[in-house]
């Protein structure tokens, strides 16, 4: 008897503690979402470069601001991200005691645990991210031997491309033993991102949907009182970056699986396996520019460059349009503007391919 009352005591004690599994959940759907939108993005900037090219070149900061009035608007209302509340979890501050753990965003985050948690969720990925591309970008220029060997900049960026390894396996090694400990019993919280921003998560009682239901139908029913211009104005833009949040939120509730698909779709081995069973002859140039003798990029003489209009040295293609190029021409053209000169396709760094003929 007494082993059974310790073990029920030990289960109500953990009872609101998500399983490593949840937390797992939740935090890779954010990171299915990212680049099935970038995808959408990307095939908008490619089938009109004009009016949708911005999409591309600015994804990463268009993402970011729809990321965090996303993330704003489920701190405020369900002291949760997105993603967490997703699967049904919320986030609790660590000094508390149990009693705030039933209780929804009446008490909610404290202010300097909820700006914390706003900067973790959005800027870190962020972050990530830009530094992720320059390390792609300087590995490529110095493949490619695009500063000089004896300069102080290719000696700095290759010190830190010979570091940068073992800081990105310091980072995950660190998620990875947090993780290990969550699974243990000796951490509460999965992820370091949470124990910096001082919560820790749990699950979502019956208590806490009635509570966000009755301040819901509050927040409706609510007569607003005679305020100023000034706080007029800033209600009214209040209001719209809250419906603007709760639109996108409710969108990507409804099509987090098709994201989900889309991501599978377009992954590389999916996409091996589409290639191998649908493949296709190489299509033609684009005769019809060539005969365009208006055309101030197309010159006569098919040795020319385009850009620099002298004869190319060390051919390089771009995959998306298949025009050819100098390769230091072609390779700041597209780290200036991310498409093609000629056709204004979204295009790559990675996208530049070198020819070889038989001379070279």
């Amino acid at each position: 008897m007494a082993e059974h009352g310790a073990h029920l005591t030990t289960a109500s004690a953990f009872e609101d503690r998500p399983s490593i599994f949840e937390v797992v959940a939740q935090d890779s759907l954010m990171s299915a979402v990212r680049p099935a939108l970038q995808h959408v993005a990307k095939v908008l900037a490619e089938s009109n470069p004009g009016r949708y090219g911005f999409l591309w070149h600015w994804f990463d900061e268009l993402y970011t601001l729809l990321d965090l009035s996303l993330q704003q608007h489920y701190l405020s209302s369900c002291s949760a991200s997105f993603s967490e509340n997703f699967y049904g979890l919320k986030r609790v501050p660590l000094r508390g005691s149990r009693r705030p753990h039933r209780r929804l965003a009446t008490a909610g985050l404290l202010p300097k645990q909820h700006w914390k948690s706003l900067c973790l969720l959005v800027l870190v990925p962020y972050l990530k991210t830009k530094l992720e591309k320059l390390v792609s970008r300087l590995r490529e220029e110095d493949d490619y031997s695009i500063h000089p060997p004896s300069s102080a900049w290719k000696r700095f960026y290759r010190a830190f491309l010979a570091a940068y390894p073992f800081v990105h396996l310091a980072w995950e090694g660190w998620f990875l033993a947090q993780q290990l400990c969550y699974i243990l019993g000796k951490a509460q919280q999965h992820s370091p991102l949470l124990r910096l921003s001082g919560v820790h998560l749990v699950r979502l009682t019956v208590e806490d949907l009635q509570a966000l239901e009755k301040r819901l139908l509050a927040a409706g029913t609510a007569q607003l009182p005679t305020y100023s211009v000034k706080d007029k104005v800033k209600l009214a833009v209040k209001k719209a970056l809250g419906g603007l949040a709760f639109s996108l939120s409710t969108g990507l509730s409804v099509g987090v699986f098709f994201l989900q698909f889309l991501e599978w779709w377009y992954s590389s081995e999916n996409q091996e396996n589409i290639k191998s069973l649908t493949a296709l002859p190489a299509p033609p140039p684009p005769l019809h520019l060539e005969r365009d003798a208006a055309s101030p990029l197309l010159p006569k003489l098919k040795t020319i460059c385009p850009l620099c209009r002298k004869i190319r040295a060390n051919d390089t293609a771009l995959s998306t349009s298949g025009f050819v190029f100098c390769y230091r021409c072609a390779y700041s053209y597209v780290k200036s503007h991310q498409q093609c000169p000629v056709t204004g396709y979204a295009t790559e760094l990675q996208h530049l391919v070198k020819l070889y003929t038989p001379e070279n």
